[in-house]
């Protein structure tokens, strides 16, 4: 009885693991996309603002 215990004991540590496994993958699934969609938004605030200062220096001249 003691030997059936322990395995499914053992069986539900395996299937834990490899749930946390693929929990640690969508985590940075989410860091990633959230890393790139701030870089995404800088890029345009700055591409707006150079554009801007092109068209003043293009005035200017």
């Amino acid at each position: 009885m003691l030997k059936l215990v322990m395995s499914t004991r053992n069986r539900m540590k395996a299937l834990r693991a490899r749930r946390d496994r693929g929990a640690t993958a969508a985590e940075y699934a989410l860091i990633v996309a959230v890393v790139i969609a701030a870089i995404a938004g800088l890029v345009t605030a700055f591409a707006a603002a150079i554009g801007a200062n092109f068209a003043q220096v293009t005035g200017l001249l």
